[in-house]
């Protein structure tokens, strides 16, 4: 690569890491093509970039950005895997990848700025997904309205019985 080619990397790769929330460094050595193309889809279809970088040039790209304290742990083999929505599905793709295949391993990340090791990316993979904790936000603002309406409902219904219990009442005398 020249020059000019390695610039362009650099700034792309920037410009990625400054939008995205969530940075993992992860280790390949070992993976075939094959195996790499299939977590690339993946990633792909959670929004995800993932990307084989050069040590240097990721140390370059990343300086400036939320993501800068990865910059001083590159060594050997590594990509970068950038998410912008969803941390969660980020995180959840490469675990479940690292599970599938011994040769690939998750080696640190960046939350918002903020180090994650290897353990804590495995851990918010276990987190619910951004829709789940939506729904579930949801669902319970709806139980209370709906709370609310059965509970006037079933005082209309009380009423109605005991209305109902003075009619019979009056017939049968």
């Amino acid at each position: 690569m020249n020059r000019q080619e390695k610039a362009q990397i650099i700034e792309q790769l920037n410009e990625k890491a400054a939008r995205a929330n969530i940075a993992v460094v992860t280790d390949f050595k070992g993976l075939t093509v094959e195996e790499l193309t299939v977590l690339r889809a993946k990633c792909f279809e959670a929004g995800v970039d993932y990307q084989v970088v050069k040590n240097t040039l990721a140390r370059l790209a990343l300086k400036d950005t939320d993501h800068g304290e990865l910059s001083e742990h590159f060594k050997e083999n590594c990509a970068v895997a950038l998410g912008y929505d969803d941390p969660v599905a980020l995180a959840k793709v490469l675990a479940d990848f690292d599970k599938e295949n011994k040769k690939f391993t998750i080696r640190f990340g960046s939350l918002e700025g903020k180090f994650l090791d290897n353990d804590g990316v495995k851990e918010l993979a276990k987190m619910p997904s951004k829709p789940e904790l939506l729904s579930s936000v949801l669902g319970t603002m709806q139980a209370v309205p709906r709370n609310f309406v059965c509970l006037f409902a079933n005082i209309e219904r009380k009423f109605l019985y005991a209305l109902t219990a003075i009619k019979d009442q009056k017939e049968s005398a």
